[in-house]
C-alpha cells in the first residue's frame, strides 16, 4: 500500500525530508557521541593520509561503513562534516518512521502501520540513539529497507551486506537470506558473493588498519571486560525482556505480544516474515552474548521496530477484516484495550522525552564551552589533559592533536594543559557516567595558572 501517491511524489517527498533533515542537522549542535565522534575522526584521518589509531585506549569498535561515511563527510572540513552527520542522524530517524509504517501497512494495513511509526518515534531510547547519532538507526533501517524489497535479491542483499558494515548481526540475516533463496532455487553466484562481503570487508578493514583481522571482536570484547558490562548467555533470558522493556515501555509490549498471537493465529501468511526477522534477530543477540560482547540496549532495537508493528497491529489490525467477519469484534476489544493503556501511560512517555530533550541540551551546553575551551586561548603546553575520554575523539577533531597530545587524566598523572569541570554539576551531566572506570575528577595541580571557561577550568602546568 502506497504511504505517499506516485512514485515521482515518493521521491519529491523524500527529496524534500532529505534537505530539511540536513538543514535541521546544526539544530543539535555538537556531535554528543563518543563513538560517533570516533568515526568521524577516523575517517578525517584516511582522508589526510593517515593511518587511524584504533588502540587508543577504550576506543569504541570500528564500524567500516561508518568511518568510510566520516572519511566522505570530512571532505566538507571539521564543521561541514559534524553539521552533515547530525542531518544523517535527522534522517535516519525519520526514514525509521517511513520504514515501519511501510512496513506495517503492507502486512496488518495502513492504520497498523502509522500506529507503529508513532509509537517507535515517541520511544525514548529510540529519540536519544537518533539524536545522539549512534549508528544502529541507520543499520535497523538498512534491514528495514532490506525488508521491503525482499522478493528482490541483489538490492535487498546490497542492503543487508551495507547494514553487516555497520553490526555483524547482519551477517546472520545475510546467511539467513541466501538459505531462503538456495531453499527456492533462486541462489545466484552473485548472491552467494554478496552474503559473504561484509564479513570479509570488515575482516580485512582490521587488517589493514591495526594488522588483526579480528580486532573489532577483541578490542569489543577488551572493552567490555575492561568497563564491566553485562555479557554472556546467561544473561540474556533477564537482559531481553528488560531492554526491550527499556525501549518500548509496558503498553506497546502488551500491544506487541497481542497483536503477534492475533496475526499468527488469524493472519499467519502476512505475520510470519516480521516474526522469523524477531526471532533471527534475538538469535543475533545471543551470538553476541556467546561471544562476549556487551548486552546492550541499542543492540535490540530491531526487534523493537518490530514489536512496534506487531504492537499496531494488535491496536488496529482489525480494520483489514470485513465488517461481518466474526474475529473482528474480540480484535476490535484488544485495540480498545490497548488504546486505554497508552493513553494511561503517555504522561510518563511525555516525562521521559522531557527529560532526554533536557539532557541533550545540557550536555550541548557543555560541549559547546569545551569547543570554546580547547580551541580558544590554550597555551602551547601539551599534551592537553581531559578529565576522561569522554571529550577526546571530539577535542581531536576541533584541534588538529593526535592521539598523544590529547590524554584522559583517568590514564595517568595531570600534566601539560588540564580541562577539567568547572562544578560538580558539569562532571555529572556531561563527563562521568557509570561504565566509566574511575568516577573521580582528578584535582588541578598546586601551582598550576587556572582559568575559568564557562563549564570547564583550564589549568596549565607548564610555563
Amino acid at each position: 500500500m502506497s504511504l505517499a501517491g506516485t512514485p515521482r511524489r515518493r521521491v519529491a517527498l523524500g527529496a524534500a525530508a532529505g534537505a530539511a533533515c540536513l538543514a535541521a542537522g546544526g539544530l543539535l549542535g555538537p556531535l554528543n557521541n563518543y563513538d560517533t565522534a570516533y568515526s568521524l575522526l577516523w575517517g578525517q584521518d584516511l582522508v589526510h593520509g593517515r593511518t587511524p589509531d584504533l588502540e587508543v585506549a577504550l576506543a569504541p569498535t570500528p564500524h567500516p561503513l561508518a568511518t568510510a561515511w566520516g572519511a566522505l563527510l570530512s571532505l566538507a572540513g571539521t564543521d561541514g562534516a559534524i553539521w552533515l552527520w547530525q542531518g544523517t542522524a535527522l534522517a535516519a530517524l525519520l526514514a525509521l518512521g517511513v520504514l515501519v509504517a511501510a512496513l506495517g501497512a503492507r502486512w496488518f494495513g495502513l492504520a497498523a502501520g502509522l500506529l507503529a511509526a508513532a509509537l517507535v518515534l515517541t520511544r525514548e531510547p529510540v529519540l536519544s540513539f537518533g539524536l545522539r547519532a549512534y549508528v544502529d538507526l541507520p543499520y535497523v533501517c538498512l534491514l528495514l529497507a532490506a525488508l521491503l524489497v525482499l522478493r528482490r535479491p541483489r538490492p535487498a542483499l546490497v542492503l543487508i551486506g551495507l547494514a553487516g558494515l555497520l553490526r555483524p548481526e547482519a551477517w546472520l540475516f545475510a546467511g539467513a537470506y541466501g538459505a531462503w533463496l538456495w531453499h527456492r532455487r533462486e541462489l545466484r553466484a552473485e548472491h552467494v558473493v554478496l552474503v559473504g562481503a561484509a564479513p570479509v570487508l570488515w575482516a580485512l578493514h582490521d587488517l589493514v588498519l591495526v594488522g588483526d583481522p579480528l580486532w573489532s571482536l577483541t578490542g569489543t570484547r577488551e572493552n567490555a571486560d575492561t568497563l564491566q558490562r553485562v555479557t554472556g548467555l546467561d544473561d540474556v533470558p533477564v537482559t531481553v525482556p528488560r531492554r526491550l522493556g527499556e525501549v518500548l515501555r509496558e503498553p506497546v509490549l502488551v500491544a506487541a505480544a497481542g497483536g503477534a498471537a492475533l496475526t499468527l493465529l488469524w493472519q499467519r501468511a502476512r505475520a510470519l516474515v516480521p516474526a522469523a526477522v524477531v526471532v533471527l534477530a534475538l538469535a543475533a543477540f545471543c551470538v553476541l552474548a556467546a561471544a562476549g560482547l556487551p548486552l546492550l540496549t541499542r543492540y535490540l532495537l530491531l526487534p523493537a521496530a518490530l514489536l512496534a508493528v506487531f504492537a499496531g497491529a494488535g491496536a488496529l489490525g482489525w480494520t483489514q477484516l470485513g465488517a461481518d467477519d466474526p474475529r473482528r469484534r474480540p480484535w476490535m476489544a484488544f485495540g480498545a484495550l490497548v488504546a486505554v493503556l497508552l493513553v494511561a501511560f503517555a504522561p510518563g512517555q511525555v516525562r521521559r522525552i522531557d527529560r532526554l530533550t533536557d539532557a541533550l541540551d545540557r550536555q550541548a551546553a557543555v560541549l559547546d564551552d569545551l569547543h570554546d575551551a580547547v580551541t580558544g586561548p590554550v597555551p602551547a603546553c601539551r599534551p592537553l589533559t581531559l578529565a576522561n575520554r569522554r571529550g577526546i575523539p571530539q577535542t581531536r577533531l576541533w584541534t588538529g592533536l593526535g592521539p598523544d597530545d590529547v590524554r584522559s587524566a583517568q590514564d595517568g598523572p595531570v600534566a601539560g594543559t588540564y580541562v577539567t569541570p568547572a562544578t560538580p554539576q558539569v562532571a555529572k551531566d556531561f563527563v562521568l557516567d557509570a561504565r566509566d572506570r574511575d568516577r573521580r575528577v582528578a584535582p588541578v595541580p598546586r601551582g598550576a595558572a587556572v582559568r575559568r571557561d564557562g563549564a570547564w577550568a583550564v589549568a596549565t602546568t607548564c610555563g
